[in-house]
């Protein structure tokens, strides 16, 4: 019976949405006309900031931080998002976008 009370309580973890403990957002549009909308999150009880980025109204991509020497830069194995003031780059499948915070 422990076991199985454990095993609810987990489910009942991974359920619970990430609730962020600092939240800023911006709207970008790129050279090529891609649109974006950027929440830069920082998740509670974590040290390590996120982006939630929507593309041209498509499903959200969520990067981590990762080491930058100038700007915020978030990146995964398939793309990059990489600010610098009100300047960005969107790196997909190779590919760079310039992008400008509206």
């Amino acid at each position: 019976m422990i076991a199985r009370a454990v095993v609810l309580a987990g489910f009942a973890a991974l359920a619970t949405p990430v609730v962020a403990t600092v939240a800023t957002g911006a709207d970008y549009v790129c050279n090529d006309g891609t649109r974006l909308s950027a929440l830069f999150l920082t998740p509670r009880g974590s040290q390590s900031p996120i982006v939630d980025i929507v593309i041209d109204g498509n499903a959200k991509i969520t990067l981590p931080q990762v080491k930058s020497a100038d700007g915020g830069r978030y990146a995964n194995g398939d793309m990059e998002f990489w600010i610098v003031g009100k300047d960005a780059t969107l790196t997909r499948a190779g590919r760079k976008e310039t992008c400008q915070a509206k």
